[in-house]
């Protein structure tokens, strides 16, 4: 778990009620070094806990309508969660393996995206930009040699 992260404090800055199970979900995605898929959040949250399928899901929804999660897209037409940019998490890029399917976060400012000029060709505000670089990770390369 991100030991600079207060997520309480964070659930009740978006107005949601500190229930535990929301708790468990954002200290779980918090925690991972990768984004997690659904079905990775939900083998991770019922470890030791009864926790319902469903339930991780809407909590998932709710995390992302809230600007609390990002839900990321891979290569796959599947979706993965990591925190939103706060103030101890930056916006990054990720890179996904068309091998394996694991997503990775890479280093904030790689690679460096000037918005002024997108935003000038956008006729409404820019939310959100999300970068995805797609290949092969160095276990996947490792293997096929």
């Amino acid at each position: 778990m991100c030991d600079r992260c207060d997520y309480e404090g964070l659930l009740h800055t978006r107005e949601l009620e500190c229930s535990r199970n929301r708790l468990r979900v954002l200290e779980i995605i918090g925690g991972s070094p990768r984004p997690l898929s659904a079905q990775e959040v939900f083998a991770l949250a019922r470890r030791g806990r009864h926790i319902n399928r469903v339930t991780v899901y809407r909590i998932l929804d709710l995390l992302v309508e809230r600007r609390l999660l990002e839900k990321i897209s891979a290569g796959d037409r599947s979706f993965r969660y990591g925190l939103a940019p706060n103030a101890n998490h930056t916006r990054h890029a990720h890179f996904y393996c068309t091998g394996c399917g694991r997503m990775e976060c890479l280093s904030p400012g790689s690679p460096l995206v000037d918005m002024a000029p997108l935003e000038s060709t956008v006729a409404g505000m820019v939310e959100r930009v999300e970068i995805r670089l797609d290949g092969i990770c160095e276990t996947c390369l490792e293997q096929e040699r």
